[in-house]
């Protein structure tokens, strides 16, 4: 009992340094030239995590135990703040690279957030990983999602070369 009572203080504490970490972290993030880039890719990894994370939640490949809104069924801290904040200096710092580097980057950034999801779900109630969900699909979406985002805003760019933004 009192292994389970330590595991659950731990939850709460990991969760909420984590997520305090990450906002104090965002606006940094965020508020750089071009201003309008990280704005988008802010809302679009927001929408891309949590329409994801739905997903794989809705068909029980996982299930977060300890949230700070209960009734949601998505993870919000991961969705609206750690998730977004690992993509925006992933874009910032691939911004003039070349595809080679877009994929070299992708390691520092995607590993060691798997490597915390992977401790999180072993050794907290924050989430858990059901049928046959592992690190490596956690790694493989991940990858998948910065790609695609950072391909969203690539194109977005193409788009308003030459035109006056923030």
């Amino acid at each position: 009992m009192l292994q389970l009572r330590k595991k659950s203080i731990f939850s709460s504490y990991f969760l909420i340094v984590t997520t305090i970490t990450g906002l104090g972290l965002l606006p940094f993030a965020i508020i750089k030239r071009p201003l309008k880039d990280w704005i988008i890719v802010y809302i679009v990894s927001i929408i891309e995590n949590y329409f994801a994370d739905y997903f794989l939640v809705s068909k029980g490949y996982l299930k977060y135990k300890r949230k700070i809104f209960p009734r949601i069924k998505v993870h919000l801290p991961f969705d609206f703040v750690h998730y977004p904040l690992m993509l925006l200096f992933y874009n910032q710092w691939t911004l003039n690279s070349k595809p080679i580097g877009l994929i070299l980057k992708l390691i520092p950034i995607v590993v060691p957030q798997i490597i915390i999801e992977t401790i999180a779900a072993k050794y907290t109630k924050l989430i858990t990983w059901k049928k046959g969900w592992n690190w490596y699909h956690s790694f493989i979406s991940v990858v998948i999602k910065m790609l695609l985002c950072r391909s969203i805003i690539a194109i977005i760019r193409m788009m308003n070369k030459g035109k006056l933004t923030l």
